[in-house]
Parts: C-alpha cells; structure tokens; sequence
C-alpha cells in the first residue's frame, strides 16, 4: 500500500522536475540522432537503446508528442520544430489507421498538443497550420468512432486490433480524440448519410468499459474485488452479448494488469474533466449529467483505490497485482518497490500513468468541492508517486541510456522485456509510453508549481457547433 507523504508539495518537487526536463532534453536528442523511420516506431529500450518492435504502431506520436512537452516546460524552439516538422512529416498515416484502437496516443499526442500550444498562445502558425491541425483532429477522431463493435442494448465500444469481440481497457484513453473531434463539430458519417455523434460514441464506449472491464465488488464472479480490472472484454460479435474477461499483457484474466488499471484511472478522469466543457442538452440523451458523471466517478475512484492499496510504499506499482511470484518478495505491499529482485518486474510506466489519473482526479473532485479532502488524498498520492520516478533508481540519469523512467514493462508473458546479463526478470529499461506520460505528469505538475494554467487536453479553443 501507498504511504503518501502529506507534506510534499509541487513547489517542492519543482527542482527534481525541473532536472528531469534537463536530462530529458539530451535524451530526446538521442534518441532523434539514431532513429531509423524505416524500422519501424521506437518502443522500449534495449541495452539503454530505443527499438522498435513489430506489433502495432502506437508509439510514433509518444515520440514526437515527447518533444512538445518538452517545448511547453522549457521554451527550447529546437523541440518545438522538431515535434511540429515530424508530426507534419511523418504522422498523417496514423489519422487513417483503420486497424488500431490508439488514436489517442498518436494523434492527440501530437496534434493535439500542437493546437493546444497554438490556443494557449506558447506557439505561432498560420491560418492553413491551425486548420491543417484541426482537420487531422477531426479525421483521426471520425476514424477511430467507426472502429465500432455493438452490443446488446443498443450501446457499443471501440474494439481493439484483436478485432471486434475485443474491447481493450487502454483504450478509454484514446477517447481524447473523439472528445477534440466533438468540440470541434465534428461527426462521423455512415450510411444513407447518417450523422453519428462522436460524444455519443464516446459516453457508450465509456459506459460499456466502466461496467464490463471495471469490477466494484457487487459478486459479478468469485476474484470480484472492487477497483480490479480486466485488461480485456470479449464479446459475442453475433449477438452483442458479453462473454468472459481477458487478457493479452497481464498475468491472467482474473487478476489486474496494473498498466490496464493505470489507463483506467487516468482514462476517466481526464474525461469527467472534459464533461466540465459539456452543457445539460449535450448531456440529456445519455441519461442526464448526473448519470454520465456518476458512472466516470465511480469508475476513477474504485481504480484508484484499488491502486493506492496495491502498490508498493513508494508508489510504484509491480506489472501485474496477481503475478505469480509476487509471494517470494514477502511482504512487498509494505516495503519500498524493488526493481532488482530476482522474480517480478516492476512497471514505472504504469506509476506515470496512474500519478496523472490520481492528479486529475483529485483536482475534479477539489473544484467541485463534492469531496475536497478526498481529492487532497489523490492529489498527494499523485505527487508521492511523481517523487519517486523523478529520483534514482527510476529516473535515467546516465547520458549513454536514451530512455528517461527506468524500469518499465511492455509485454511479460511474450517475454518481449530485455533482461540483462546476470539479472533474472526485465529491469533498467524504459518505454515511449512511459517516458512520454512521465513528461505529461512532470508539466502538469510544474504548471502547478508555477501557478500557470492547468494542462487540458481539450485546451483547443471554443467548441465549434
């Protein structure tokens, strides 16, 4: 379990992000000098060096949108043309991937950062830049609506690249690009020209992730314990009916992948935040504010929970709260996270994305003042969380290593994850996921300390009807 510490602040912690913004300016660099586009999209580390691995391609936008943060914290031009010019570039075959769940990754990673920093005013760039950005917006968010698996009663999920009985808990993340293509006007067309609401694509997606991949300890089957979640739905494509949980990364379907709890909590969050944006009439087909909300919160906080009792003292989550030889570390819940020991890796990925969710939750339930000493419990768990990935042994201090947070997991039971000589489990090694929602983290938390405007998604300009 998480031992929050009470005191810490982001005016505190300001120094360390400040000096992971330094390192990772070179690592960025690096990372541009040995990149070969022709191998395929950078993916983790081996030996300290990014590679590609042949899967999907999901990580091009971490890459570039890594730059863009990195323009937004220190005001370096170099990674703003750098990002701007790639994502130009390099990244419009990613707006029409028909075969992928990871809009959002791609597209708002870099895009949407790209308008966002435009409407913030930290940018400049012509009136075909602005419309190029939000036409892409809209494309990739249209695109990944029609990735459109229905079920039952009349709702529906945005199904994974296992193909449409699959519904993936990563993806409540991509969701950000139907949220920017909505506030944009946009909206997908189908046959006979019918007009299909991205929002409404957005809320079944949701509303079917929350009731389906999330478990809140109501009995649904004998391993039901509040906040677990199930990386993978399947479905009965023929009739629309749910089937049985799964798994493609964790342990096993009846135990919580903690990357798959750590899209979850931020997944939600981020979007209860973009509700904020929405007026009642958007908000009344679904059941009303108070239903859409309801089901987002209760989904956020059961994860949370759940994360804050399952991970390790400092934070730091291992890659799967059911793995195998956890047992062999002992008490492991009570101790700072190890990850050297000799029989489960540890997932620094899954703490960046988590320390977001517990932020951005925290923050929503302070502003509405439903829950302010709740939302204070979140908010330092998240700091606690970004204090121990901003120091050793997690952050990357050596020049040589391109990755920024050590010790992240991509794929366990592939056994995908580079282990080094004389080491028994995966360690030491970053990913373009986890570095990138470390950096995302870090900005969040230095525009806090600075008093700047809080960092948004959807910080795109006023919603186009």
């Amino acid at each position: 379990m998480i031992r929050i510490d009470a005191e810490i602040t982001p005016e505190k912690l300001k120094p360390r992000i400040e000096r992971v913004f330094e390192l990772s300016a070179g690592k960025i660099r690096a990372i541009e000098k040995t990149f070969d586009p022709s191998g395929g999209s950078p993916v983790s580390t081996v030996e300290g060096v990014y590679s590609a691995r042949e899967w999907t391609e999901w990580t091009l936008g971490f890459m570039y949108g890594s730059a863009l943060l990195q323009y937004d914290a220190t005001g370096d031009e170099w990674f703003l043309e750098y990002g701007r010019r790639n994502t130009l570039e390099r990244m419009a075959p990613q707006l029409t991937h028909m075969g992928v769940h990871d809009h959002g990754f791609n597209s708002v990673s870099t895009y949407g950062n790209l308008l966002r920093l435009l409407n913030e005013g930290k940018i400049a760039a012509s009136a075909d830049e602005h419309r190029l950005y939000t036409l892409a917006l809209k494309v990739s968010g249209a695109v990944q609506g029609a990735r459109w698996s229905p079920i039952r009663d009349g709702r529906g999920y945005i199904y994974s690249f296992n193909g449409p009985h699959s519904l993936f808990a990563d993806t409540i993340r991509s969701l950000r690009c139907l949220a920017l293509a909505h506030r944009l006007g946009h909206v997908l067309m189908g046959e006979n020209g019918r007009r299909i609401s991205l929002l409404e694509r957005l809320v079944h997606h949701a509303s079917v992730t929350a009731e389906f991949s999330v478990y809140y300890g109501g009995g649904r089957d004998v391993y039901d314990v509040r906040g677990r979640v199930a990386h993978e739905s399947v479905f009965n494509v023929n009739d629309g009916s749910y089937r049985c949980p799964s798994t493609q990364q964790g342990y096993s379907p009846f135990t919580t992948w903690t990357r798959a709890l750590a899209w979850i909590m931020c997944g939600y969050a981020e979007e209860l935040e973009f509700l904020q944006t929405l007026s009642e009439q958007d908000l009344d087909p679904f059941g009303r504010r108070e239903k859409v909300e309801g089901m987002m919160r209760q989904a956020a906080q059961a994860t949370c929970d759940y994360y804050l009792e399952h991970a390790a003292r400092d934070g730091i989550p291992y890659w799967d709260t059911g793995a195998p030889q956890l047992t062999k570390l002992g008490d492991w819940g009570n101790k700072p996270s190890d990850p050297f020991n000799d029989f489960e890796p540890v997932d620094s990925s899954a703490a960046a994305i988590a320390g977001q969710g517990l932020w951005r939750l925290g923050t929503y339930l302070q502003e509405r003042s439903e829950d302010p000493e709740l939302g204070r419990r979140y908010r330092q768990a998240a700091i606690t969380i970004a204090s121990t990935l901003y120091d050793e042994p997690y952050l990357s201090t050596h020049v040589q290593h391109q990755g920024l947070i050590l010790h992240s997991v991509y794929h366990r039971p592939r056994g995908w994850d580079h282990v080094p000589s004389g080491r028994k489990i995966p360690c030491g090694e970053s990913s373009m996921w986890g570095d990138y929602h470390a950096r995302e983290l870090a900005l969040l938390l230095l525009r806090e300390a600075k008093r700047e405007p809080y960092l948004r998604f959807f910080n795109i300009g006023k919603r186009k009807s």
